[in-house]
């Protein structure tokens, strides 16, 4: 075999050197390539504790949240199409599951206190049946490495007709005219008298069976936890303003605000009820919120959150935020109630993924999950699990890395 001469040396020397610089730039255009053409690689963001949340050595600290709804969705439905929808949000590593569990005037589990309070355990939908759909979630959820917080969706609304409307008439408030109904969009609704004692009962009763059946990691509840500004002139609450009010009337103007404080402050009694009967039960589940912007929950739904957080009844707050206009979404984002209430727990922002037959732009979701990072909360949470869509890719460049979630010691996101 003959030797190599300088030259021969010098020339694969060279050779090598160009390959070495040229390497680098062709691993970055295929990932490019790799990459859906419509959205770009989110830049590396912080964690509270300033790490980057695309480090392969530290896992970033994020909530990373969805809701899993029985309304235009078939998630919860079978025990096939949960697994598979949690193994896929496990795959996009999602690290929180918000389900379903009281919604339309049924539970989605099988319950002891419905069936004693209106006749009916478990939502009579043929997919539910013959399940726990809860009990599912937890173990795949937990097997995934998700927490799993369920969530009372429908708080102390209820369908007009619904079994627990019709059964307890008694326990429903009222307008000034009488009206009990109350239109959601086109469903009419009753609201359930947060300062009956009997409400006040079956509430606590409803979320402690949860709490004590089940290896939960928190309970939910969110903007329903309240009633409507125009309720509470029903006989009841009326015979209660006029004890403490020397025989006084409730006013006419619904938003009087000595009248407004009133009722908020009712409904701030039975929540701190709630706190203190899970937190006997459970000492480490958490109490999460999912409200409206503070202002809009106080004014429309007497539900005086920042009290409940300044008081240390919330362990998490995800305030919804769906805003489909860029300027109006970081406005709320900025708001000064929001900023003092993140001084004391972690607060995520409630991102609008799409409704049915309206699905939210993909780049409009990348852009509000930058400007919520670019803020520094504690991570995010969608509504809803079906509007994600066929858009895998997509979340999976929002969240490249696992995350584990924020607790109540983080601070400074």
């Amino acid at each position: 075999m003959r030797r190599p001469t300088r030259i021969s040396w010098l020339v694969a020397i060279g050779l090598a050197i160009a390959l070495l610089l040229y390497l680098p730039r062709l691993t970055l255009a295929q990932s490019t390539l790799a990459q859906p053409a419509s959205l770009a690689q989110p830049t590396s963001t912080s964690s509270r504790s300033g790490r980057a949340t695309n480090s392969t050595l530290v896992q970033p600290t994020e909530l990373r949240g969805v809701w899993l709804t029985n309304i235009d969705s078939e998630v919860l439905f079978s025990s096939r199409n949960l697994v598979v929808g949690l193994r896929r949000l496990a795959r996009m590593h999602f690290n929180t599951l918000y389900p379903t569990v009281w919604n339309g005037g049924y539970t989605l589990y099988p319950s002891q206190i419905a069936k004693a309070t209106f006749g009916v355990e478990l939502d009579p939908y043929p997919g539910l049946q013959g399940r726990d759909v809860l009990a599912e979630t937890v173990v795949e959820g937990h097997r995934l490495g998700m927490a799993v917080i369920p969530w009372f969706e429908f708080g102390l609304m209820a369908p007009a007709e619904s079994e627990l409307a019709t059964q307890h008439p008694d326990w429903l408030t009222q307008q000034q005219d009488g009206t009990q109904i109350w239109m959601q969009g086109q469903f009419p609704r009753v609201w359930l008298n947060p300062f009956h004692p009997d409400v006040q009962q079956f509430m606590v009763s409803l979320l402690a069976e949860v709490v004590q059946r089940y290896s939960i990691d928190g309970i939910q509840l969110d903007d329903h936890f309240g009633m409507p500004v125009e309720m509470g002139y029903d006989s009841y609450t009326v015979a209660l303003y006029q004890q403490q009010h020397g025989g006084a009337d409730p006013p006419e103007d619904e938003t009087d605000p000595e009248w407004v404080r009133w009722r908020a402050n009712q409904v701030t009694r039975l929540f701190r009820q709630i706190v203190a009967t899970v937190k006997a039960i459970k000492p480490t589940c958490l109490i999460s919120l999912s409200p409206n912007p503070r202002q809009f929950a106080y004014d429309r739904y007497l539900q005086d959150w920042g009290i409940w957080e300044r008081r240390g009844l919330i362990d998490e707050l995800i305030v919804q935020i769906y805003r489909s206009d860029m300027d109006r979404f970081e406005l709320e984002l900025d708001r000064p109630d929001v900023q003092v209430a993140r001084e004391f727990l972690p607060v995520s922002v409630g991102i609008l993924t799409g409704l049915k037959g309206r699905i939210s732009d993909i780049r409009q979701i990348q852009r509000q999950v930058e400007a919520v990072r670019d803020r520094h909360y504690a991570g995010v949470s969608f509504f809803f699990y079906e509007t994600l869509g066929n858009r895998d890719p997509y979340f999976q460049l929002l969240f490249p890395t696992p995350a584990q979630r924020p607790s109540i010691q983080d601070r400074g996101f």
